[in-house]
């Protein structure tokens, strides 16, 4: 969808973001022209924000070593060619400490399922993971917005019924356990915003729609601009408009950092 990202693009260019959070499938099928705009994308985006990205499953050539089978950095090639050598980076802004976790590992023993609709989408956390992100957090400003971003959806999706990652409920405890107070994921091809409500820390769960023409349900593309105060965190779906051709703003919700407060 060349007119959408070009859209989204001007948006950056126009708002300067502190940060701009991509959280996977840059690409359909981790070719290297994919890669090559994608890297465009960025480039421009760095002249006006930070960025940090990480790689969704579309971004992994699985068949290059599945169950194992060879060597397993093969599938990342064109990910850390064109984007990052780094697959789960970590950004410091003021107020906010970002961390990338990937989740998306190909075909594994861990992720293989009955069904085969869920070879090479499911994704996973493994522990050392957990551990390496609760340490970033732990050097972090006490202050600082606690942040992952990572692709795989660990709620359900309306319209797909279905969660992205493996083991969500764990996952998501140990994010409570860890003071995550956001997480920026995609995966699902729908929007949503939800607030999950632990017995020490609410996490909001920011899930972005795609830019392409896979949306669930024939719902239109969208992205999802977040403002992290010291005391809440307010996120707006920005839906694109055919008319305007451009992304318009949507709904829009406002968490308090340990709260829900009512959308307007």
């Amino acid at each position: 969808m060349p007119e959408q990202i070009e859209a989204i693009e001007e948006i950056i260019q126009a708002k300067k973001y502190d940060v701009v959070a991509i959280s996977g499938d840059l690409s359909q099928r981790a070719r290297a022209g994919e890669f090559q705009r994608a890297a465009a994308f960025i480039r421009d985006a760095k002249k006006v924000s930070r960025v940090i990205t990480i790689p969704g499953n579309h971004d992994v050539k699985w068949w290059r070593a599945p169950l194992g089978i060879r060597d397993r950095a093969n599938i990342y090639g064109n990910y850390r060619r064109f984007i990052d050598r780094n697959l789960e980076p970590v950004l410091h802004v003021p107020g906010a400490t970002f961390v990338g976790l990937n989740t998306s590992h190909g075909v594994t023993w861990r992720t293989l399922t009955w069904n085969l609709r869920d070879i090479s989408i499911i994704g996973d956390i493994h522990k050392h993971q957990l551990t390496e992100a609760k340490k970033i957090f732990e050097k972090a400003a006490p202050r600082d917005a606690r942040v992952i971003v990572m692709h795989h959806n660990p709620v359900r999706g309306e319209l797909s019924q279905r969660h992205g990652l493996k083991n969500t409920q764990k996952i998501l405890g140990a994010f409570a356990e860890m003071g995550v107070d956001l997480v920026c994921c995609g995966h699902d091809h729908q929007e949503s915003v939800h607030y999950i409500e632990h017995t020490r820390k609410g996490t909001v769960i920011s899930t972005a729609g795609t830019i392409s023409n896979r949306s669930r349900g024939g719902r239109p593309s969208s992205v999802n601009t977040i403002d992290i105060g010291l005391e809440t965190i307010d996120v707006v779906t920005h839906v694109w408009s055919k008319e305007q051709r451009t992304f318009v703003q949507g709904p829009h919700k406002c968490f308090r950092r340990s709260e829900y407060v009512a959308p307007d």
